[in-house]
């Protein structure tokens, strides 16, 4: 295994997502330095306070694969100014029951990406929000908020505008520098 291994979460579960465009596009631009590790959250049962007794077996694979990482990405579209439900469940589950966080002192960081022009802000500050509760390390800055635009991110996951790229390759040569000095 090269470098970090990163647990991705994408909120969105379309297949041509966008935020999984973005999120494969900072793949790249990490090069060896990472392994990106998608976690699957569409098929998550919704959780449920009461199966905390006999956790679904999907659950305890969405926490083995975050406990298994270094540090954790989550790529977020916005869906009425928040965070997709199908994100925000994946993370309830992946931190409940009470005590038994899969996410606790993680290093993190956050960015998503949106056709609108405020690049999915809203739902990133509402995201911020639930992860320091959760004690999650969230990398402080670049704030990442792409006005996504077809042909921004080609089919092998280049980024094609040269400022984008630069943007993008700075967030991600930051948040390996963050895990770093999370350690």
């Amino acid at each position: 295994m090269a470098g970090y291994r990163i647990a991705v979460f994408v909120g969105s579960l379309r297949k041509e997502s966008i935020n999984r465009q973005l999120a494969r596009a900072l793949e790249k631009l990490a090069g060896d330095r990472a392994s990106f590790e998608y976690v699957q959250i569409g098929d998550l049962p919704l959780y449920n306070q009461d199966h905390d007794g006999n956790y679904p077996a999907e659950g305890k694979r969405l926490k083995e694969q975050v406990r298994q990482a270094d540090a954790v990405l989550f790529v977020t579209p916005e869906y009425n100014r928040s965070v997709p439900g199908v994100l925000k469940n994946a993370i309830d589950l992946g931190s409940r029951p009470y005590g038994d966080s899969a996410f606790a002192g993680k290093p993190a960081a956050v960015a998503g990406a949106s056709i609108g022009a405020i690049g999915s802000a809203l739902a990133q500050q509402h995201l911020r929000n639930i992860l320091s509760y959760l004690d999650i390390k969230v990398l402080p800055q670049p704030e990442v908020f792409v006005h996504f635009k077809e042909g921004l991110v080609d089919a092998e996951g280049n980024v094609q505008n040269e400022g984008t790229r630069k943007f993008l390759q700075d967030f991600t040569d930051r948040f390996l520098s963050w895990i770093e000095s999370q350690r």
